[in-house]
């Protein structure tokens, strides 16, 4: 099976976008042609890195890149007329960062089925966490292995979300080496029932949907509806928030061994 090529938009500038509105009825016609396709956006303000991310996700059967965007201004417009499922967005984007690109865009209401990938050639903590409660689904370094990026793309697409393994080590490293960790907030947690606790628990050690469906002895459709009432109980926007706060609320000790990595 080939992979299919769809109509692309392309900003070099957000004074571009006029030019590049019939992108909306050319993705609209490849949807219908196969929904089961992952439509992605790449925001990165290298055109040679762009490029080296489009021919990557291109080349895969089950994937279609819908937009590219060179700055921050840029990629939220590219979010907004073109919808893709995920955007892969450079943290360090010329002009708006990708940062603030990535909350933009997670606080527009019509775009609250787009999931972001923030990718970063650092591996700043705080760039980590301002990435989480920007809303990020994902939080990659750019030397990740090309097949964990393919991977990444298609967990996030499906309502999970990844950190890179160092990326997660130095979250609870972050954790683990604060004094006085707080305990469950009342406010946050009180309305979790028992199972839901377990639920949280298992997501902040990493388990997919599947794996807490193995866990508990239960089909996957239940793990789904257990993972979906916590994170609308605790008011968090994905997984990654969900991580975070389990262990920033003290619901998950991190371990000795997490505090100084393996």
């Amino acid at each position: 099976m080939m992979a299919l090529t769809a109509p692309r938009l392309e900003l070099h500038n957000s004074n571009e976008l006029l030019a590049h509105n019939r992108i909306e009825s050319g993705r609209g016609r490849l949807k219908a042609l196969d929904s089961r396709l992952i439509h992605v956006a790449i925001a990165d303000g290298h055109a040679l890195v762009r490029a080296a991310f489009h021919a990557l996700l291109a080349g895969e059967e089950d994937m279609v890149v819908v937009g590219e965007a060179a700055d921050g201004e840029s990629a939220v417009a590219v979010a907004k007329h073109t919808r893709p499922d995920v955007m892969l967005i450079d943290l360090a984007l010329p002009g708006v960062t990708g940062l603030e690109a990535t909350r933009q865009i997670v606080a527009d209401p019509e775009l609250a089925d787009l999931e972001v990938v923030i990718l970063t050639s650092t591996e700043s903590d705080d760039d980590l966490f301002d990435a989480i409660h920007a809303g990020a689904s994902g939080f990659l370094v750019k030397d990740t292995n090309p097949a964990d990026l393919v991977g990444t793309m298609r967990a996030v697409a499906g309502g999970e979300a990844l950190l890179s393994p160092r990326a997660t080590r130095r979250l609870i490293t972050e954790i683990a080496s604060q004094p006085d960790p707080q305990q469950p907030s009342p406010e946050q947690l009180e309305e979790l029932t028992a199972r839901e606790r377990e639920v949280m628990a298992l997501v902040a050690a990493g388990l997919s949907n599947q794996e807490i469906a193995e866990q508990l002895v239960v089909s996957l459709a239940t793990a789904r509806t257990h993972v979906s009432r916590v994170l609308r109980k605790v008011d968090a926007r994905d997984r990654a928030q969900l991580v975070a706060l389990a262990y920033e609320t003290g619901l998950v000790q991190p371990s000795p061994r997490a505090a100084v990595g393996w």
